[in-house]
């Protein structure tokens, strides 16, 4: 999954099978004095990934991450992707990045320490999530009033329960484990909005790639509303790709394919329900 910095939240929660030609300009990395002191492998993209972790990224090769990573792959001349599989949790980069058996973290915050940013490739927000016509239409923010009597689902030590907190709606709270390990267990964020269905809680709040995805996929008629309305913002995250400090000239490619390749970015994204947010907090749809 993606990896949120510390300054927010270590984890949220907290990874185009078709030939896809090299662009005119020409990605593949250059054979310059940086590119040949890096330890970048020129042919394979090999990816550090969470197996169990969607709609990130999977074994089976089913989520965003994945999607992004093919595209990688061809944009950048590669011959394949091959991938170094690591739970995504204490010890993912040190095991994987650090330990030079892979070359990218498709999904990382910008500003987390362990790993380079590149320039970041979408942005996204934390979100709502609620049933159609059980009087919450119109609920934008943490703070509305028709939340001080309800049930409300939200995963330990994340960034919104601050603002829970301070409007008094703790008490209120059914906490979810912020740390699970999905080869063994069930997403928090599938489990939650199973509880929504049920009644468990009346509103779920999550990371928005999670909450758009699963929302989706159990039951299109749910509302997923991106928190962009909370002052300070605390709820949205600029995501990167994550390499190591000492690869300059792959994350100046990485950042030229970025720049050249948005829009197919975001079909990417959209197509699993990403919201997607501007810098202004208007929401990306195309």
């Amino acid at each position: 999954m993606t990896q949120i910095p510390a300054s927010g939240v270590k984890w949220i929660g907290l990874c185009l099978l078709a030939s896809i030609a090299l662009p005119s300009s020409g990605l593949a990395q250059s054979a310059g004095l940086g590119a040949a002191g890096e330890l970048v492998d020129p042919d394979i993209l090999r990816v550090c990934a969470d197996p169990s972790n969607m709609p990130f990224s999977d074994e089976s090769g089913q989520g965003f991450e994945n999607k992004l990573a093919e595209l990688v792959a061809a944009k950048t001349g590669r011959k394949s992707v091959a991938y170094t599989w690591y739970p995504m949790a204490t010890g993912f980069v040190r095991n994987t990045l650090g330990a030079n058996l892979c070359d990218i973290v498709i999904g990382y915050a910008q500003g987390d320490e362990l790993v380079q940013n590149t320039n970041a490739y979408y942005k996204s927000t934390y979100a709502v999530v609620y049933k159609k016509g059980a009087g919450l239409d119109g609920l934008d923010r943490l703070t509305d009033p028709r939340l001080a009597d309800r049930k409300i689902g939200i995963v330990e030590s994340t960034p919104p329960s601050t603002i829970l907190a301070k409007a008094g709606l703790m008490r209120h709270v059914h906490p979810y484990p912020l740390m699970v390990d999905t080869r063994l267990q069930k997403s928090m964020a599938e489990v939650m909005l199973t509880d929504l269905e049920k009644g468990v809680v009346d509103i779920a709040i999550l990371w928005g790639p999670m909450a758009g995805y699963y929302a989706y996929q159990m039951d299109p008629e749910l509302v997923v509303v991106p928190l962009v309305k909370e002052k300070p913002d605390h709820m949205s995250y600029r995501i990167t790709m994550g390499v190591r400090p000492s690869d300059q000239e792959w994350k100046r490619t990485l950042n030229t394919l970025i720049r050249e390749n948005q829009a197919e970015i975001n079909r990417i994204l959209l197509d699993f329900h990403v919201p997607l947010v501007d810098e202004s907090g208007k929401p990306i749809t195309q």
